[in-house]
């Protein structure tokens, strides 16, 4: 059973940081591409970031280049995005994904003064 499990989310200043994770089961995660997305209310959810299945490759939008930093670990089975000097437009429900098929059940992230 395919499972992805993610965490790290909670409630941040602007300016501040946050590290989400997700761990995954279930399928052979090292060939694995990943990617995170966001949803913002009232929003379609957007693809944030992507990773190679061996981490040497990522893309970003555009719009958090610089700022963000997706990992993995293959040891760990896990993924993570460092996320730095958060923005409130980046307040979102976060998932990441297993090559567009597989979902986490998502985490928050909410940026607020």
């Amino acid at each position: 059973q395919v499972q992805l499990v993610e965490s790290g989310g909670g409630g941040v200043q602007p300016g501040e940081s946050l590290r989400l994770s997700c761990a995954a089961s279930g399928f052979t995660f090292s060939i694995a591409h990943m990617s995170w997305y966001r949803q913002a209310p009232g929003k379609q959810r957007d693809l944030v970031a992507k990773i190679s299945s061996g981490g040497s490759n990522t893309y970003y939008t555009e719009s958090v280049k610089g700022r963000f930093t997706m990992a993995r670990d293959n040891a760990k089975n896990t993924v993570y995005m460092q996320m730095k000097s958060l923005k409130p437009e980046n307040t979102a429900v976060c998932y990441c994904t297993a090559l567009g098929l597989y979902w986490g059940q998502a985490t928050q992230v909410t940026v607020s003064s």
